[in-house]
């Protein structure tokens, strides 16, 4: 008996010991610390998980108009971002919404603080608003009072203080909400003047945690920037002029950032539009001199990887998220393909340099969902824009009302009305929507071209005007490959995502 209670002992420490050993590799694994000298941080603004969906649908659609016979079908089409090997989903509400705001959301990933909506990259005790409920900003600049909060330090200024390269490039402007975040400090995310001059080296409302200044900075924004044209500056000074002063080289055409030579330049500011950028879908058909989202990361790369101690690199796809207030599906996938696209050409750009991005993290998420559905029962191969025709007889679908509907839905958002403009895209030459009404009764889509680049998806309730939808409070997507990649996977916090780059990043 006793030889027989050796042996199960025998065997049992074995186990525990092995089980161990196990243990100790599998945390191993899950280590990250220092890996990425490297960031490449992508942020599709509003991308929840139905727009990476139907952006996936539509490139294959795209990729079979292109060759046919090269997918079985549009559905398995393959985005860039999804190839990444690990994924996590993502919880977006802010301190003091179920439905977050685009600047606490992106700022708690850059910061690992939960703040309240509107603000930027501070303590979570900021208010945006005064005890009356007026927002602190008077036009574009902010009346934000001293003692409101505290600055929270962000990954950009991190890296920075390590030595390494810093960059935010975005398709709207450098100053809007998610861009912002990087580099600024703000209690209310309208004071888009201040967020300027907090970008400007040597200004009294610079931001001296930059130390010599953000290394890129490119999207749109020069009214606040410049004095002149449709500036909203206020002082009539030229921040532009100011930047050039400390070493910038700036550039406010496709065709001059084209022109930028990378291993010659140190520090580059471009500003290529008054206020957003076009949508790619506007940036392409009328043959705008604006670069692309992947042009704008190509060549920030080029500046950023020459620094040996390595870099930090934020990239937005910010219109995706302008497109959905809209209800404007088709120019939110274009815009989702295009961010897309980006993610590739970075891939590609950093193989090269640092080959199985042995040193480089790559991080794409998005700050928050919308009030997009995917709609009804659409048979393999419905295109995406389009009526939902059924899997079972392959006709039209019909609501309650015996109308048709399409497979995209918004469940809230504006509707053309009396208001001055509400009727016409502005965008595009001042071309009418074309926007099934919500009123007591639904307008027949049967005769309506749903494809169209001004078709406005129909909305459950209605908010007023396009543009008026709301985000959405889910949970959203993140996808993550090279350096440390392997600690990104299951559900977390928000706030959580800044833990995990900076351990990484060793920040």
């Amino acid at each position: 008996m006793n030889t027989t209670m050796n042996r199960i002992t025998r065997k049992t420490r074995l186990a525990a010991a092995l089980f161990c050993a196990a243990a100790g590799t599998l945390a191993g694994s899950a280590h990250a610390a220092g890996e990425a000298k490297n960031v490449i941080f992508f942020l599709g603004d509003g991308m929840g998980p139905v727009t990476v969906t139907a952006a996936r649908i539509y490139k294959g659609e795209k990729q079979l108009a292109a060759k046919p016979g090269s997918l079985v079908s549009p559905e398995r089409a393959n985005l860039v971002m999804q190839s990444l090997p690990y994924a996590a989903r993502v919880k977006t509400y802010s301190l003091d919404g179920q439905t977050t705001d685009s600047a606490p959301s992106m700022a708690a990933y850059m910061t690992g603080v939960k703040m309240r909506n509107e603000v930027i990259s501070m303590s979570s005790d900021t208010m945006a608003y005064d005890s009356t409920g007026k927002q602190y900003y008077n036009g574009e600049n902010t009346t934000c009072p001293p003692t409101n909060g505290k600055a929270a330090d962000t990954l950009l200024e991190l890296a920075k203080a390590k030595g390494r390269a810093v960059g935010a490039v975005s398709t709207t402007r450098v100053g809007h909400a998610t861009p912002a975040t990087t580099y600024a400090h703000i209690c209310n995310r309208n004071g888009y003047n201040t967020i300027a001059e907090q970008s400007v080296p040597g200004h009294a409302n610079y931001n001296p945690k930059l130390l010599d200044g953000v290394d890129v900075l490119m999207g749109g924004g020069q009214r606040n920037y410049l004095p002149t044209g449709s500036t909203k500056r206020t002082d009539g000074v030229d921040l532009v002029a100011a930047m050039t002063a400390k070493g910038y080289t700036y550039v406010d055409s496709g065709t001059k950032l084209k022109a930028v030579d990378t291993a010659a330049t140190g520090k580059l500011l471009g500003l290529f539009s008054s206020s957003e950028m076009a949508y790619e879908l506007d940036r392409v058909k009328q043959n705008l001199d604006q670069p692309s989202l992947s042009d704008m990361t190509e060549k920030a790369l080029g500046v950023l990887s020459k620094n040996d101690k390595g870099f930090f690199l934020m990239v937005e796809g910010g219109r995706i998220d302008h497109a959905l207030h809209g209800t404007n599906a088709k120019r939110a996938l274009e815009d989702t393909l295009a961010f897309d696209a980006a993610i590739q050409t970075a891939l590609d750009f950093m193989n090269k340099k640092d080959p199985g991005l042995k040193n480089t993290l790559v991080v794409v998420t998005a700050d928050h969902d919308h009030a997009i559905a995917f709609n009804g029962y659409p048979k393999i191969g419905n295109p995406i824009l389009g009526l939902v025709n059924g899997y079972a007889d392959g006709k039209p679908t019909k609501a309650a009302d015996g109308k048709p509907y399409t497979t995209l839905v918004f469940g809230n958002g504006g509707r053309p009305n009396a208001t001055a403009g509400s009727d016409v895209n502005a965008e595009d030459s001042n071309k009418k929507w074309i926007a099934p009404a919500r009123a007591a009764s639904r307008d027949d889509q049967t005769a309506m071209d749903t494809t169209d680049d001004n078709f406005l998806q129909e909305v459950g309730i209605n908010l007023g005007s396009p543009g008026a939808e709301t985000h959405g409070g889910g949970d959203v997507m993140l996808f993550a490959g090279g350096a440390g990649s392997k600690i990104f996977k299951g559900t977390m916090e928000n706030i959580k995502v800044f833990n995990k780059v900076k351990e990484a990043a060793g920040l």
